[in-house]
């Protein structure tokens, strides 16, 4: 699969020290999650079973296309899916405080690195999320600042904010499935009925009707070993 032209920039970018931020909402009766992360979306992690959405932050969604400084589309919640994966695998593992418990029951939490990066701030100065005023007080506003100047990851072009992409999203009409190329996140994670979570690649028998339902927990993956350090195993045909 060709790697897409951005991703040596994105990965470069997240090198960069980033300051961990302070959360003033933290309940310590929860204790901290830490663990080896396996990556949901550019915002979501999962450690030993638990979904961790990480606070203060929005990223791309998966399905969600922005253009680059050529104004070609890409899909930048993917892109952003695998820098979080990358800069993850750098210093292992992650510890998880907690800060509350979302509307979908989920662990938001602040969560950084091994060697004690934060990883909200590093994917916001690496142009890879945004920061969310509205949850985190304006705590990544100079990383998002830097990821502008330097027209780093999403900024290198036009993009709609997550929020009001996932708002647009509900609000519109129903249409057809986006159909992707090669050069795309093109394997299919689907989850059975029974909750087996089994990815299909082109050319497999129940590829073309496998669709994705990203609210429940289906997803896009840009490799096999994106899909199977996620969890997901290979469909049998």
């Amino acid at each position: 699969m060709t790697q897409h032209p951005i991703l040596p920039f994105i990965f470069a970018a997240l090198a960069l020290i980033a300051s961990p931020a302070q959360s003033v909402l933290a309940d310590e009766s929860v204790r901290p999650l830490i663990g080896r992360a396996s990556v949901v979306d550019g915002d979501t992690i999962e450690i030993a079973g638990e979904r961790i959405r990480i606070n203060g932050i929005d990223a791309p969604e998966s399905s969600q296309l922005c253009q680059d400084d050529e104004g070609r589309s890409y899909r930048c919640g993917a892109i952003s899916a695998r820098a979080l994966d990358q800069l993850l695998a750098e210093s292992r593992p992650v510890r998880c405080e907690f800060v509350e418990w979302d509307q979908y029951g989920r662990f938001v939490g602040d969560c950084f690195r091994a060697d004690g990066l934060s990883v909200a701030a590093a994917l916001v100065r690496a142009g890879m999320a945004l920061d969310w005023p509205r949850y985190s007080g304006g705590a990544y506003h100079n990383e998002q600042m830097t990821a502008a100047a330097a027209k780093a990851g999403i900024w290198q072009g036009d993009f709609q904010p997550p929020w009001e992409w996932r708002a647009a999203q509900r609000n519109a009409s129903p249409v057809a499935p986006l159909m992707v190329t090669s050069d795309d996140c093109d394997i299919k994670g689907n989850i059975s009925r029974s909750g087996e979570r089994i990815y299909h690649i082109p050319g497999m028998r129940d590829y073309d009707q496998t669709q994705i339902n990203e609210r429940a927990g289906e997803r896009w993956f840009c490799s096999e070993g994106e899909a199977q350090s996620a969890g997901w195993r290979r469909a049998q045909r």
